[in-house]
């Protein structure tokens, strides 16, 4: 993003993590390998007799691609990744993030949003469709240029249009309208894109901690694959820069990996800056080769295209366009984490930019190798793991930056929470400001910790709870202690009310505070695991 107006991710990573409907695997000595074969057969001693409890979600992934005209500027072309979840027959709600590739000098440009999606076939093989999204980010070459394009930061999109379906797949066009609050991006135009549908199997999330079923089991387990969620602190040591910044940028890093195979996955990933440059940021998608070496001991490759930087006057990413290829070498722990080390080489073709980057990260295996089977290969042990993802209208007060006063912060933020046991969870939370921030747009925070809560019964309305979580803003790093409060309104969902302090960690980064209160909606499930 362009100077102090970074921004971060809604959750991209945790929503799709939370629709493929895999959960973590149970944590003992196995190492942890992908496997996508089934497995048969009961297991010995599984605890549940009862009916099945499990159901089947379904949901979108979607890319799509506009070019934007912008008055007395180059146009901007923005490629976006949505993950939608069907949440009534036809109608399908997500995330998704926006950034520019090709045209201009974009690079850092990035938007984040929160949408809905309304889908009809109307006959054979042809779908109307048409929605709504409502979200921020900003950025620009300067921070003028980045008031311009994006105003406030507060963004609006509305389309409608048609597509086909094929097998696996489908193609459509819309007529786009894209809006930022007063700012020169609003314009109508068309959008071109492409959907792929996936489906998900989850249960109650008032059974988490409980023994699957042989039956429950079977059914879970059977065709599924592997899924890994890794959170690296990477360093990106710049090759010649010819921007102002000539720093080490320090990065942290949140990706999910689905495999297709057992070798082979498909990935998307996040980074957000929080030294050297607090919030460059970049959104990377491609495909990875895994390669097991030894028995807790694996290598990895992955290339990956997408979209990043700051502003091209302090770090030229030019259009935007990023080619990340990167290797890494993973010890496993246990059958749920691994510690690895990673190196890779970051270049913007349109920029100067180019980059070496080595670090340091954690993998959490959602679903990992089927191993500690019963007679026959049903696992043994499955449970169902708990999970809350919330989706928060979140209100900074009190702003203070160098002893000073500064108006409100308003943010939509989103939040997932993985259940370790009844009274412990470990919380990942990312926002972005949908109003200006010092004057500028595009305020953003990324931030993971761990929370401390009551036993949820289901005969109880209130679930307390109180976290901590360290993370960066556009201050570089931040630490936010909150407690909070889930009002049950089903088994599925709860209303959700939080506050707390967000503070930057060293008076060199701004002298940074403020109060925040959360209030927004929570889905709650549990997803089959070993």
């Amino acid at each position: 993003m362009n100077p102090r107006s970074g921004s971060s991710i809604i959750a991209l990573a945790a929503a799709t993590a939370m629709t493929s409907g895999q959960a973590a695997a149970q944590q003992d000595t196995a190492p942890a390998h992908p496997q996508t074969s089934p497995t048969s057969a009961p297991s010995p001693g599984a605890a549940d007799s009862t009916g099945s409890s499990l159901f089947q979600g379904e949901g979108l992934i979607v890319l799509d691609y506009q070019v934007i005209p912008v008055p007395q500027q180059p146009s901007i072309d923005l490629m976006g990744f949505h993950i939608l979840n069907k949440v009534a027959d036809g109608l399908y709600v997500g995330v998704g993030v926006n950034a520019p590739v090709r045209k201009g000098e974009y690079g850092g440009f990035m938007a984040f949003d929160v949408g809905a999606t309304v889908q009809r076939r109307i006959w054979g093989r042809l779908f109307a469709n048409a929605g709504l999204a409502l979200g921020g980010g900003g950025g620009g070459k300067s921070n003028a240029q980045s008031i311009e394009l994006s105003g406030t930061g507060g963004l609006f999109k509305a389309y409608a249009g048609l597509g086909v379906e094929f097998d696996g797949f489908s193609v459509g066009a819309n007529a786009t309208h894209v809006k930022f609050t007063h700012a020169a991006i609003d314009h109508a135009q068309l959008n071109l894109f492409v959907q792929a549908p996936f489906s998900y199997t989850v249960g109650p999330f008032a059974r988490f901690g409980e023994r699957l079923s042989a039956a429950d089991a079977e059914a879970a387990f059977t065709n599924s694959s592997a899924n890994v969620l890794t959170l690296g602190l990477d360093n990106f040591r710049q090759i010649e820069p010819q921007g102002s910044n000539k720093s080490t940028i320090r990065v942290a890093d949140l990706q999910f990996a689905h495999y297709l195979s057992d070798t082979t996955y498909w990935y998307a990933s996040l980074g957000v800056g929080y030294r050297g440059l607090p919030l460059y940021n970049h959104f990377i998608g491609g495909v990875g080769y895994r390669f097991d070496v030894a028995p807790r001991i694996s290598l990895q490759a992955q290339v990956g295209l997408g979209s990043g930087g700051y502003a091209p006057e302090q770090i030229d990413t030019g259009a935007g366009m990023l080619v990340y290829p990167k290797v890494s070498a993973e010890y496993a722990i246990t059958k749920a984490f691994g510690l690895a080390l990673t190196a890779g080489y970051l270049l913007a073709p349109d920029g100067s930019s180019k980059n070496y980057t080595f670090g340091a990260a954690l993998n959490y295996h959602l679903q990992s190798q089927r191993q500690g089977t019963g007679a026959g290969g049903t696992p043994d042990g499955a449970v169902f793991r708990g999970y809350r993802f919330s989706l928060l209208q979140q209100t900074e007060t009190s702003v203070r930056v160098r002893d000073l006063g500064r108006s409100n912060i308003n943010m939509l933020s989103a939040q997932l929470d993985t259940m370790v046991s009844d009274h412990f969870y470990i919380p990942i939370r990312a926002g972005v400001a949908y109003t200006a921030y010092l004057g500028y747009p595009g305020y953003g925070e990324l931030l993971v910790g761990v929370g401390m809560q009551t036993k949820y019964n289901r005969g109880d309305r209130f679930q307390f709870f109180g976290q901590l979580l360290g993370g960066a803003n556009v201050h570089g790093l931040i630490v936010t202690p909150g407690i909070g409060v889930n009002y049950t309104l089903s088994d599925r969902l709860a209303l959700h009310a939080s506050t707390g302090k967000t503070m930057a960690t060293s008076s060199d980064n701004g002298n940074f505070s403020s109060t925040y209160l959360g209030l927004g909606l929570t889905y709650r499930f549990s997803a089959p695991s070993w």
